[in-house]
């Protein structure tokens, strides 16, 4: 398939889907090709703003991996453009069973462990899809010439009082932009020069949890754990472990806690290296770790390859981020709040932040462009991303070290619930209301809100 995306149709505001070269138009550089990267641009493209990506990968990254979003996340899509929805519906996966269940993977028994508890599956409201296919398909929505390949950001300088920000990458080359998104990731280089180099909260930190994946045939689950559980997403936990199933890939994800120090750790650096996220693993790894647990379990672990690629888990529960915004950039996404996959909402935050930044740069844009406020652009941008920031900041950093706790909790590693499945189910179910009963239209109307505050005292 080529890597090359293609020219969608018009959208509902005629001219979303083109950059026409018009200085009339809000010029955004988002930094960063990823699932929020691409969001936030048909977000903006469907807002008439003109975007540009710079993605450091050479080529399109065909990493695959799973993802799940919340009704929530799709709320949000809806709300951003059309065209996320219309990709993510293409690729994405229901839960086949009415409940997701959480299993005692520990219990030396002869025949299932014991289940600890289950939750509706239609409460939870998730649905997955394989990443590389849900970003092929924004990809195939953008325009030609919104997406650079091989721009790895070294620096940016945005001066008060000069016309745009100006950014330097690696191969040599600027580029200018009225904003500048950043979406590159949980080592991103936008944070470490939006907060300082030297500062701790410009760098994710390691969680001491790893993660080995593999898919495996399905015929070799039935035989581990029965057809049943074979054919559902189950989660088995255990002391400092916990290891997952999923039956629409066969696929296998076992999570370890890991006390050594990771051996790529985050540090500052404006070069092209990046803290390393895998070293070489092994099965036998895991089946040392998980030696005492139940046959069931140790059985579904025999089924992984001996050569395993070693993940590790960062995040920024340590040294949160004291603003996502300063001057005409900001931050988004794992760029803002790295966290971990535990209960699956990293990706579901970013989507939420590409709402409120576009709904932020909207608000500021229609002010400026309509003489709503006698303010210059620059002033203006820088007003709407801090009201962004301001509304976001609560909500992910709380997320942020719910997930990190959660990751003890599936361990038998956090001490106000231990291996007791009734208050594990009451920490889950808690958590889980923090994270979907959540006002969309309230977090866009508080966006405005603070945006229409902050450029009226401005002006």
């Amino acid at each position: 398939m080529s890597t090359s995306p293609t020219q969608p149709p018009p959208g509902p505001h005629g001219a979303e889907n083109a950059n026409n070269g018009s200085d009339t138009q809000l010029d955004i550089a988002v930094i960063g090709g990823g699932i929020v990267g691409l969001m936030i641009s048909l977000g903006l493209l469907h807002r008439n703003m003109r975007v540009t990506i710079y993605e450091r990968a050479p080529a399109f990254n065909d990493f695959s991996t799973g993802f799940a979003f919340t009704g929530i996340a799709r709320q949000c899509m809806q709300r951003l453009s059309p065209h996320i929805v219309d990709a993510l519906r293409r690729v994405n996966d229901w839960p086949h069973h009415e409940y997701y269940r959480y299993w005692d993977g520990h219990t030396p028994d002869t025949k299932e462990a014991a289940l600890m508890f289950r939750m509706p599956s239609r409460e939870l409201d998730y649905c997955s899809c394989v990443r590389s296919q849900f970003l092929r398909g924004m990809l195939d929505r953008l325009p030609e010439g919104v997406l650079r390949y091989g721009k790895q950001l070294v620096s940016y300088v945005d001066e008060e009082g000069s016309g745009k920000v100006v950014l330097s990458f690696a191969d040599g080359t600027e580029a200018e932009a009225d904003v500048v998104v950043g979406c590159d990731g949980i080592h991103s280089r936008t944070r470490q020069i939006l907060l300082g180099e030297d500062k701790p909260e410009a760098y994710a930190g390691f969680t001491h949890k790893v993660a080995y994946r593999g898919v495996v045939p399905i015929e070799g689950v039935i035989a581990a754990l029965g057809e049943d559980k074979a054919d559902n997403q189950c989660s088995h936990m255990g002391p400092n472990g916990h290891v997952v199933n999923n039956s629409t890939h066969s696929n296998i994800v076992a999570f370890l806690h890991d006390p050594t120090p990771w051996p790529s750790p985050s540090l500052p650096s404006s070069s092209s290296s990046s803290p390393k996220l895998t070293t070489p693993g092994t099965r036998t790894e895991i089946q040392q770790a998980l030696a005492s647990w139940s046959p069931s379990v140790r059985a579904l672990v025999a089924l992984l390859p001996e050569r395993l690629s070693k993940w590790a888990i960062f995040d920024m529960a340590d040294h949160p981020a004291p603003t996502y915004a300063r001057g005409r950039v900001v931050i988004a996404g794992d760029a803002a709040h790295a966290s971990c996959p535990f209960h699956g909402l990293g990706a579901c935050m970013g989507v939420e932040d590409a709402l409120a930044i576009a709904t932020a740069l909207e608000v500021a844009w229609g002010e400026v462009g309509g003489g709503g406020v006698g303010i210059g652009i620059g002033r203006a941008v820088t007003e709407a991303l801090q009201a962004a920031s301001k509304v976001r900041l609560g909500r992910t950093q709380w997320m942020t070290q719910s997930l990190r706790e959660m990751g003890e909790i599936y361990q038998w590693r956090y001490a106000p619930t231990g291996r007791d499945a009734e208050k594990i189910r009451a920490e889950f179910d808690y958590r889980s209301r923090v994270a979907w009963d959540f006002d969309v239209d309230k977090m866009v109307e508080e966006t405005k809100t603070e945006c229409e505050r902050r450029l009226k005292l401005a002006s």
